[in-house]
């Protein structure tokens, strides 16, 4: 991977993740700007919806590994893409592929339970397949 391609990924990573506590699990949660957040909330609120996740592995043989998650929503015609940076946040995969759950939030100060839109992912099994990929691409 060339330098130049390098810094495109790393510029292009969405750095604002966290995790959730849901019953006593460490949910992964990536946090969305307030607006966006609402926006997609707006679109499914109260709707019974499915989230299709898909987690595509980027990795350049030397031990950087990026991982586009991307998230399709059933209803609104919504698709969001996020970019992470697995050799900062394996913490985040091994708790995504542990619960088989993925948590939105809002950037909005003070976010609690209220503003956790929780999903459960319908292929659980590619979350532990990607956590194995990733490490070893690490």
């Amino acid at each position: 991977m060339s330098k130049d391609m390098m810094k495109k990924l790393l510029d292009s990573v969405h750095k604002e993740i966290t995790f959730f506590d849901y019953h006593g699990n460490k949910v992964p949660c990536i946090i969305l700007s307030e607006r966006r957040f609402e926006e997609i909330m707006q679109s499914v609120a109260g709707k019974p919806i499915s989230v299709d996740t898909n987690l595509n592995i980027f990795q350049d043989g030397f031990g950087h590994v990026f991982v586009e998650v991307t998230l399709t929503f059933s209803l609104g015609g919504i698709i969001e893409k996020f970019l992470l940076n697995a050799n900062e946040s394996i913490d985040f995969f091994e708790s995504l592929a542990n619960t088989s759950m993925l948590s939105l939030s809002s950037s909005r100060p003070g976010a609690g339970q209220e503003n956790v839109f929780m999903i459960q992912l319908p292929k659980p099994e590619k979350a532990v397949a990607a956590l194995e990929i990733i490490k070893k691409g690490l």
